[in-house]
């Protein structure tokens, strides 16, 4: 592919020099808008409610004359800070490894050899390598070219591609938007064609620096869960404030303390107000994205993670994906007699001579195409010691590949000039066409390339063409062709593609692989991946010739979709998104863009794809492998499934919280809960849902349960009742615990302690019951999750801290507690889950019933 330009002499820098340029330019990146300083962090924690509502009961207590407690509280209030900031900054640092990972692909050479880097460790002096479809990296000079073509829309607002061209030497940057010159811009658009350019500026230095462009590549917007989660937010919170505002007064008017009553208050709006929600739902798509990226799939926009586990049907192309992109020849056909070979085979028979030679002269002189490297080793092999090998002959046009015609031709001349000839090769029925073979030979040739296609085999027809040189013709057609014969590629299988295939099914996805392929080819790879229906096939022809509402109608039943080319994607995505299905859709090429976009899970490849159908995608395939998608998926099932267990566990742990900070009020209890011991739980209730949860591992049938509709809302009323319904059942338990105490006498220090106590394991009991919806605690605790027994030890140390260290007991005005007093509070606060252990253990089903 890169013959076109020149390469020769061009070693590019040493990594001991990029090193060097790293350290004194810095990275080739302009600051992210979205990217939050220490300082911003700390400013948004500060404004939180939570810390308001801190803040305003110390300054209470300071009133109240009761200083030890306001020092107290305002101290667990720089431990809640801490808590918060820390987790705030392990998310920013996890987005900031995103962010690193997609930034666009610059292709450099370096120490004399082709590299692909991420484009922010592109250095002045570099080599870069620019093909169509490449986003330019940084601000250079063009070296050399062929029909390089740029859209610098970004720019100068002018959508129509300018033409480059070489610099011959001199290094001069000129600005953008002029045609034919030598200089490109970061952020543009390569269009069409190829080029090699040498870095002159990077990050701030660019073009698209100086005028304060702003590039993003990990975008953050407004997702539904997002939107559902403010609303949900925002109703507690106006709840909470009205209940606030209602204890003050009931408590003010009926014990004439108003000051006591806004503490009161308060405490009960400390306690209502669910600060967790937010924060668990920004740290899960964060370290969600993060996960994912360990499975070799990085996340470029967070609502993909939420359409994971929604996705109904997988549409993946072959080449690359399910297979290796390592191709062999395994056979040739020449007039008719075939011949297999295999990767050792030394001797060719004559006959088959001109086929391997001329199939080698339409390749590049260095390929890069897996099938081009093939045909060389092959020939290398094979032609060794014969007069086919043409090294020494220039190249001095080429003809590429285009919509119109899926073939290739290179022309070439002798060493002496006296003998010029043409070899072409591409997609059989296209060289046929070239060759204008009549109809009895395409329908004899029909068959063959069916014989080999029906074997598995990537079908290839080749052509040459001898004449004398005067005018090179514009098209390929104008030259006289001979067909040649066919050339059969075997592609191996990813080892794991069958595998996940089969984990697709049983999670009730639908596979469906979409090829250029033939018909028989496509059909031979999916029996051996396991696809179903594969003895149907619908090709891209086909396709065209149905209406909209035909191929609704056809595409319930097709599973393989052959010889289709990009344009043709785009139909099949909007024909299953018809049918209410969740796409997800791998693409590689620029012409893939509209399809990627379309879909609701757009795949791009990041090995081979290019920089715009990356930026179409919500997911980067690193690896380009098909297995790693279907762990995407389980990856996505599994955070959608730990979100809605942490959510569930904040709903009821909030209830008997909120239950123990109001009944008091209303019947003229001592008080249960301060501000102090709402912070208490707080530092467990913050790191649990958010920490614990999160570590969660996938629930055995995560992959064996058909997908989630894109439909269901996170809080399900049905989840919410039956999560409020845990918290009333340890609410009951708690205040039954008080009240037995405080009417037996054991007086009001003692009662606050036994209640809280048996809060507090009720606390844990629901991170337990919690962990798992399916599953009773004695089986969950043999998953493993370090970060849980972390909180369960951090639990157990406070709450010995505050009940028996004098200083401490005093503040929190706690009685001492025997050791039968914990442990009546221990199996208290265990019993109040029993039922919903017990419903779990009968296998009854706790999910929303079916509309």
């Amino acid at each position: 592919m890169w013959e076109e330009v020149k390469l020769e002499g061009m070693p590019g820098l040493s990594q001991e020099e990029v090193n060097l340029k790293l350290k004194t330019e810095g990275y080739n990146e302009l600051p992210s808008p979205d990217k939050r300083t220490i300082f911003t962090i700390a400013l948004e924690v500060v404004r939180e409610p939570m810390f308001l509502l801190l803040i305003a009961c110390g300054s209470i207590y300071l009133v109240l004359g009761d200083l030890e407690e306001a020092l107290m509280l305002l101290a667990f209030v720089f431990v809640i800070m801490g808590i918060t900031f820390y987790q705030e900054r392990k998310t920013e640092n996890t987005l900031d490894a995103l962010r690193d990972l997609s930034s666009p692909r610059a292709l450099v050479i370096r120490d004399g050899q082709q590299k692909r880097i991420a484009g922010r460790e592109v250095v002045t002096g570099d080599i870069i390598m620019l093909k169509e479809g490449d986003r330019v990296p940084a601000d250079a000079v063009v070296l050399s070219c062929s029909n390089l073509l740029i859209n610098e829309s970004l720019l100068t607002g002018e959508s129509v591609p300018v033409r480059k061209v070489s610099c011959q030497g001199v290094l001069d940057m000129h600005p953008p938007g002029g045609d034919g010159l030598p200089s490109v811009y970061s952020g543009t658009l390569v269009v069409q064609g190829l080029g090699v350019a040498l870095v002159q500026a990077t990050g701030l230095d660019t073009e698209m620096g100086r005028i304060g462009k702003r590039l993003q590549s990990l975008e953050t917007e407004d997702t539904v869960l997002q939107k559902e989660t403010r609303r949900v937010v925002l109703n507690m919170a106006l709840a909470g404030a009205a209940l606030c505002v209602v204890v003050v007064v009931v408590y003010g008017l009926t014990r004439l303390d108003w000051l006591q009553g806004f503490l009161a208050g308060i405490t009960l709006a400390m306690a209502i107000l669910p600060e967790e929600i937010p924060v668990v739902f920004t740290i899960f798509l964060a370290l969600g994205a993060w996960r994912i990226s360990q499975n070799n799939v990085l996340t470029r926009r967070s609502q993909a993670i939420q359409a994971l586990g929604s996705a109904t049907v997988l549409c993946t192309d072959k080449t690359g994906t399910i297979t290796l992109n390592q191709m062999t020849v395994r056979e040739l056909m020449v007039q008719g007699e075939s011949l297999e070979v295999n990767t050792q085979e030394r001797e060719l028979p004559e006959k088959f001579h001109p086929l391997v030679e001329y199939s080698i002269l339409a390749s590049q002189r260095d390929p890069f195409d897996p099938m081009e490297k093939s045909l060389k080793e092959f020939g290398n092999l094979t032609l060794q010691d014969t007069e086919h090998l043409h090294d020494e002959w220039s190249l001095i046009q080429e003809y590429p590949l285009s919509e119109e015609l899926l073939a290739m031709s290179h022309v070439w001349r002798s060493p002496d000039g006296q003998e010029y000839l043409i070899a072409a090769k591409g997609a059989p029925e296209a060289v046929a066409d070239l060759c204008h073979l009549p109809e009895m030979e395409l329908n004899v040739l029909q068959e063959q390339i069916t014989t080999l296609a029906d074997q598995g085999l990537r079908v290839i027809g080749v052509a040459q063409g001898r004449f004398t040189q005067k005018d090179l013709p514009g098209e390929q057609h104008d030259f006289p062709f001979q067909f040649l014969g066919l050339v059969g590629f075997l592609d191996p299988l990813r080892p794991q593609v069958r595998e996940a295939v089969a984990e697709c099914y049983q999670a009730g996805i639908r596979v469906v692989m979409i090829t250029g392929d033939y018909p028989g080819t496509a059909s031979h790879i999916g029996s051996e991946i396991g696809l179903r229906n594969c003895d149907q096939v619908l090709t891209g022809p086909e396709l065209n010739q149905m209406s909209d509402e035909q191929l609704k109608e056809n595409i319930p039943e097709v599973n393989i979709f052959a010889r289709v080319v990009p344009e043709e994607k785009l139909r099949l995505v909007e024909a299953l998104k018809a049918r209410g299905d969740t796409v997800a859709m791998t693409g590689d090429g620029v012409n893939d863009a509209p399809a990627l976009k379309s879909a609701q899970i757009g795949i791009s490849m990041g090995g081979r794809g290019t920089d715009v159908a990356r930026e179409a995608s919500a997911l980067v395939l690193l690896d380009d492998d098909f297995s790693s998608i279907v762990s995407a998926v389980k990856m996505g099932r599994r955070i959608f499934d730990n979100l809605k267990k942490a959510t569930s566990y904040i709903f009821a742990v909030h209830v008997p919280i909120v239950g123990m900070s109001l009944l008091p009020v209303i019947f003229g209890w001592p008080l249960v809960l301060f501000p102090m011991q709402i912070v208490i739980l707080e530092l467990i209730i913050d790191p649990a849902c958010s920490v614990v949860f999160e570590a969660e591992p996938a629930e055995e049938d995560v992959m064996r349960r058909p997908p989630r509709s894109s439909r269901d809302p996170l809080f399900h009323p049905w989840t919410i009742g039956i999560s409020i319904l845990q918290g009333v059942v340890v609410l009951l338990i708690v205040l039954m615990v008080f009240v037995v105490a405080f009417y037996g006498g054991r007086g009001e220090d003692t009662s606050r302690a036994l209640a809280f106590t048996t809060l507090l394991f009720g606390n844990l009991a629901l991170i337990l019951s919690n962990r798992s919806w399916n599953k009773t605690i004695l089986q969950t605790l043999r998953s493993p999750n370090p970060a849980l027994w972390w909180i369960m030890a951090l639990a157990v140390i406070i709450l010995g801290l505050v009940l028996y260290l004098p200083p401490l007991q005093s503040l929190f005005q706690f009685g001492v507690l025997s050791p039968t007093d914990i442990l009546i509070c221990f199996l208290a606060g265990g019993i109040s889950v029993l039922w919903f252990e017990a419903l779990k253990a009968t296998k009854f089903s706790l999910k929303p019933p079916a509309k």
